[in-house]
């Protein structure tokens, strides 16, 4: 049994439209761009994940530092502690920071594929 005619001329007309350059080079960058939204998603994620790591540890040495202050033990080794567990955090969340601002520039000046 043949085909219709016109059957035949939708379908050559519909992959004609699907493989137009234009539309290939668009479908390829909106899909680049969600490839690196993605991406930079995961990059604060992982950023995310290590300052809260890093506020473990330094909560936790900070703790230690304070219970020995508080016990009477004034030995610097305890108050340079203590301050150290609130520089590492203090880098940690300026880092974090500047992780977020890099992903944010990096998705914002990527092209999304669509005309301007």
């Amino acid at each position: 049994m043949p085909i219709d005619a016109t059957v035949i001329d939708l379908i050559n007309s519909a992959q004609t439209a699907a493989m137009d350059a234009q539309v290939v080079r668009t479908s390829g960058a909106g899909k680049a761009y969600q490839s690196v939204a993605q991406s930079t998603a995961i990059a604060i994620q992982d950023a995310t994940d290590a300052l809260r790591n890093v506020s473990t540890i330094a909560t936790a040495a900070a703790g230690v530092a304070l219970a020995h202050i508080l016990a009477g033990d004034t030995q610097s080794k305890y108050t340079d502690a203590l301050k150290s567990a609130q520089d590492i955090m203090t880098a940690a969340v300026t880092g974090y920071g500047q992780i977020g601002e890099a992903a944010g520039k990096i998705l914002a000046n990527f092209p999304s594929g669509q005309q301007p």
